[in-house]
């Protein structure tokens, strides 16, 4: 069995988590100001479309990684060779 990757050092840590906390801001923020700008038609839009394209294309990338067993990086390498 292969191990798994660790942060190298404390730096890599802190940007990992900052990332996060900075994309999960936006996960709150976006909808907010969306529909206090009168966009509401927009957010409901948007939100059936990540629900529906996102949920097909999880269920696809967790069906190609178990079919390969590879990691999601290499599993597309191993089902077309180009």
């Amino acid at each position: 069995m292969k191990e798994r990757s660790n942060f190298s050092g404390k730096l890599g840590f802190v940007l990992a988590a900052a990332g996060s906390a900075v994309g999960l801001g936006n996960i709150w923020r976006f909808p907010y100001l969306a529909a206090k700008n009168g966009g509401g038609l927009f957010l409901l839009c948007y939100i059936i479309l990540a629900l529906t394209f996102g949920f097909t294309l999880l269920t696809t990338e967790v069906a190609i990684g178990r079919k390969t067993g590879q990691s999601p990086l290499t599993a597309y390498g191993v089902i077309n060779e180009k």
